[in-house]
């Protein structure tokens, strides 16, 4: 699997806290590219200490406008929330979507995953 062709997308996030354990579970897991989509605080010391030696991902973190501007370069995108949407969009279990998306990560391509407050 192409790792390095991942790239992990948070939508207007909230708490900086969160982006920096983000951050430190891409670095973790082999992940380096982070997109953030207007995020409420960042760059901010408190993204930096829960980041805990991810520092390099969070330097390198791009962030943008909208998510459109995000995933302008991706082919394939995944979305998660926590949140109940009323749009009703098809869903997969973990194991599901890692099978639909291995196929998918070739060198070229650049997957995303996207998580935050984007609006229903």
């Amino acid at each position: 699997m192409a790792l390095a062709n991942i790239r992990i997308v948070m939508v207007e996030t909230s708490h900086p806290g969160n982006i920096g354990a983000a951050a430190r579970a891409m670095k973790n897991m082999g992940l380096s590219d982070l997109c953030l989509v207007r995020p409420r605080d960042f760059p901010s010391a408190e993204a930096t200490a829960r980041a805990s030696g991810a520092d390099d991902v969070l330097s390198a973190a791009q962030v943008c406008d909208s998510l459109e501007q995000a995933i302008a370069d991706c082919q394939l995108v995944v979305g998660a929330s926590a949140r109940d949407r009323w749009v009703t969009w098809p869903e997969l279990t973990a194991r599901a979507c890692a099978e639909t998306c291995g196929p998918n990560l070739k060198p070229a391509a650049s997957p995303s995953s996207s998580a935050g407050s984007t609006p229903a």
